[in-house]
């Protein structure tokens, strides 16, 4: 029963999820090319067009995540500056928001249509056709994932066993702040967590306390991912994936006390349990990026001098003796 009802569902629907999510992105990245690439480096002069910049294509990429990782890869290779990464890194924040926002528009009634689109372009032999049906495949699978995934809510309302972890927790919230980080960073992907915390919440799985916890905890357990990134890189590197930590973790700190207000006044963002949920997330990542924007290149002045440049911590290091001598 728990088998064929839960776990199994879940976990065939997770994977049909990630691996929509994965398809859409990849083949987005391939439409793009170069110009993806092109447009990391030319935009990203400025704090404000690294912002554009940063929301924009993660939109496209549908994945923080994956521009994040990106930037850390031109970062290392010398091309991109650490200072230049921030308005990226906060841009990225609020472009992951579009994949949830997508999921309120409950299109599920067409994934498996857009899936035999995208397998007909397939067929085709020109390559724009091929990516192209690839988007779409990926695309369809994500809301079938998610349609897969929801059919567990019934049986576990009724088994009880998400209420009585919620209540033998101790506090909810910091429960749910658990959950999402060890869940994002396990699946690697904040926009499958937080799917799964709107379905909990719409169908009175989860509280929306809980659920709102969820949402703050996968912005810190999506950093996980740069981090391994970031592991041999140079010191610019470990920066940016740094920077990309500590924003989303004082994020959480801030937002996390505010839980119980942010709970009272949902409903008026929304009547639907689950777009409330994708519009807190919204909100709380705009407010944050917007918050930390005017002060990108002190922010990038902190960061590095918590993880200092090896020349620069050289020559401190050399100036100490030299100066006590004088």
């Amino acid at each position: 029963m728990v088998w064929t009802a839960i776990i199994l569902p879940f976990f065939i629907g997770l994977t049909i999820f990630l691996y929509g999510l994965g398809w859409m992105r990849t083949g987005l990245e391939a439409l793009a090319r170069e110009r993806l690439h092109h447009i990391l480096l030319r935009f990203t002069r400025t704090p404000i067009r690294g912002f554009a910049t940063g929301i924009a294509t993660t939109a496209c990429l549908q994945s923080s995540t994956a521009v994040t990782v990106l930037t850390i890869g031109f970062v290392n290779a010398g091309i991109l500056s650490f200072a230049h990464s921030i308005g990226i890194i906060l841009g990225s924040n609020i472009g992951t928001t579009v994949t949830t926002q997508l999921l309120t528009l409950k299109i599920e009634d067409f994934a498996v249509p857009l899936m035999i689109i995208g397998l007909i372009l397939r067929v085709f032999q020109r390559e724009t056709f091929r990516l192209i049906g690839k988007v779409l495949i990926g695309f369809g699978a994500i809301f079938w994932g998610i349609h897969l995934m929801q059919t567990i809510n019934d049986p576990l309302k009724e088994m009880g066993w998400v209420e009585w972890f919620i209540q033998h927790s101790g506090n909810p919230i910091v429960s749910g702040l658990l959950v999402g980080m060890l869940l994002t960073a396990l699946i690697h992907s904040s926009s499958a967590c937080i799917a799964i915390a709107m379905g909990f919440y719409a169908t009175g799985v989860i509280t929306l306390p809980f659920a709102i916890a969820v949402v703050f905890g996968s912005n810190v357990g999506t950093c996980v991912t740069a981090m391994i990134a970031s592991v041999g890189a140079n010191i610019a590197s470990k920066q940016v994936a740094l920077a990309h930590l500590l924003l989303n973790v004082a994020g959480a700190a801030i937002f996390t006390p505010l839980i119980p207000f942010i709970s009272e006044i949902s409903p008026y963002l929304s009547s639907d349990p689950a777009t409330q949920v994708a519009h807190i997330q919204t909100l709380f990542n705009i407010i944050c990026s917007i918050a930390v924007m005017p002060f990108c290149r002190e922010f990038a002045s902190f960061i590095s001098r918590l993880v200092p440049d090896e020349s620069t911590a050289w020559k401190k290091a050399t100036a100490g003796p030299a100066t006590r001598r004088q």
